[in-house]
């Protein structure tokens, strides 16, 4: 089964080390304009959240591009970019709903993450594990629990867990 990128944005200090090291790894530069990850950044409150390329089911970079260079790896779970066939012409960029198709104008071409063909060096170097790579049926689990959690706080203390009463509002006459 295909994996996903999760962020935690509660575990992220912003630090940008998730930037330095896929820039390093894809592009054997520390820059940050050439990141596949992008940090959204709150300075005054010392916080961050990573953000990239989601790897939509229904890609519409992949059915936009004009030349066929973006592909889907079922394997993986992933679009990749073929630079040899990519023209450069940034429909892609122009259609992703979230931003995270990029251009590079030093080397003229499209970017977008490519889970590192499997095994994220952004996950792997986060010193505070925001980023993690996992299951997609983990992360299905993990919202489930989430908004159990969420429902349990707000039941009233009469209340068990697994026995939810349902009040029925008296019916005022005439309505």
């Amino acid at each position: 089964m295909a994996k996903l990128l999760e962020v935690d944005a509660t575990k992220c200090a912003g630090c940008r080390t998730c930037e330095m090291v896929c820039s390093a790894w894809h592009e054997r530069a520390i820059n940050p304009y050439q990141s596949l990850v992008k940090i959204i950044k709150w300075e005054r409150e010392g916080e961050g959240f990573p953000t990239m390329c989601t790897q939509c089911l229904e890609a519409p970079c992949m059915a936009i591009c004009p030349v066929r260079a973006i592909t889907r790896d079922e394997i993986l779970g992933r679009t990749t970019v073929d630079q040899k066939k990519c023209i450069g012409c940034r429909m892609c960029m122009s259609v992703c709903p979230f931003g995270f198709v990029q251009f590079d104008p030093i080397s003229r071409r499209v970017l977008k993450c490519d889970l590192c063909d499997g095994d994220p060096i952004c996950v792997r170097f986060c010193p505070y594990e925001a980023i993690r790579y996992i299951e997609q049926a983990e992360l299905g689990m993990a919202k489930r629990r989430s908004e159990a959690e969420k429902l349990r706080t707000i039941l009233p203390p009469d209340n068990k867990p697994g026995l939810v009463s349902a009040e029925v509002p008296n019916q005022v006459e005439g309505h």
